[in-house]
């Protein structure tokens, strides 16, 4: 069974997308619709601009949602999957990719969504960190110990590597903590805020708002959601979980062993970068993986 996997914030890079522009009149019409949609050239941030440029959350996010939601469309006939699943941001993009919601509504969905982040990491300073080298259940064991501070586990990428996230003084103390009880890295991460915490209930709200008034249709397959790592076709719990993504943890871990138990036997990364794929090999180094790419 193939499973179609979509990168979320941090794949980005400089020049992303032009390949594609250049390769297909169909994706040239729709990063041009994209560009009147977010009332910037986003192509040009996308193709020509600086690292800085891509790295603001308002271009980042749609950036990668394009790149991949267009990369699915010109698979054509070979995105054929039995199983979707997407990082974060990621989810946005394999929704669309697999007709649960139109590419217009999707990428005002993401549009939104970067805003209200970038408006809710101004309300607080915050940030996020990348523990490697520990079980979740202690990293977990450890933040749960500290005290008025914010600092939650946020993204489950693989086992030995879980992110957290809160408030800055909160993320230095569970570094300090966490590198004494053994850790190999402790790593603060250059990042807005803190993804995927309670701080960015703020965001969540105005998401919701958003979303509430959004078409959803049933995927053509199950889509595994970052909140619960379960398979979902319904729209109704679809959405919900969509809300809940913001200020909930990313369960990547356990959606690739989902997956895998699911009957999953390749798995296909559809956006820039390979970071998804590394993460399987962490799981599972025998699973057969590779990058969507254009004939």
């Amino acid at each position: 069974m193939k499973a179609f996997v979509f990168p979320g914030q941090g794949a980005q890079y400089v020049g992303m997308g032009k390949d594609l522009y250049e390769a297909s009149s169909d994706a040239k019409d729709l990063f041009e619709k994209a560009n009147k949609i977010l009332g910037f050239k986003i192509t040009e941030i996308m193709f020509n601009g600086t690292e800085e440029e891509l790295r603001q959350t308002k271009v980042t996010q749609p950036a990668i949602f394009l790149h991949s939601v267009i990369l699915a469309r010109l698979l054509g006939d070979e995105f054929k999957p039995d199983m979707i699943a997407g990082h974060s941001l990621g989810e946005f993009s394999a929704l669309v990719a697999a007709g649960a919601m139109s590419f217009e509504d999707g990428l005002k969905l993401v549009s939104k969504r970067a805003l209200a982040m970038q408006k809710a990491c101004e309300l607080q300073p915050s940030t996020m960190a990348a523990i490697v080298g520990l079980e979740d259940t202690v990293v977990e064991k450890v933040i749960g110990k500290i005290k008025n501070e914010v600092v939650v586990a946020a993204n489950y990428n693989c086992p030995g590597q879980l992110v957290i996230s809160g408030s800055i003084e909160g993320i230095d103390i569970a570094c300090e903590k966490l590198t004494g009880a053994g850790a190999r890295r402790a790593l603060r991460l250059k990042v807005g805020g803190a993804f995927h915490s309670p701080l960015m209930e703020p965001a969540k709200k105005e998401l919701a708002a958003a979303i509430a008034k959004t078409k959803f249709s049933s995927p053509i397959c199950p889509i595994y959601q970052n909140v619960t790592a379960q398979s979902v076709k319904d729209p109704i719990m679809i959405k919900e979980n969509l809300i809940a993504q913001l200020t909930s943890p990313v369960r990547w871990t356990q959606i690739m062993n989902n997956m895998i138990a699911g009957g999953m036997s390749e798995y296909i990364e559809v956006g820039p970068g390979k970071v998804l794929q590394g993460l399987l090999k962490k799981v599972n180094r025998k699973m057969k993986t590779s990058s969507a790419a254009i004939a």
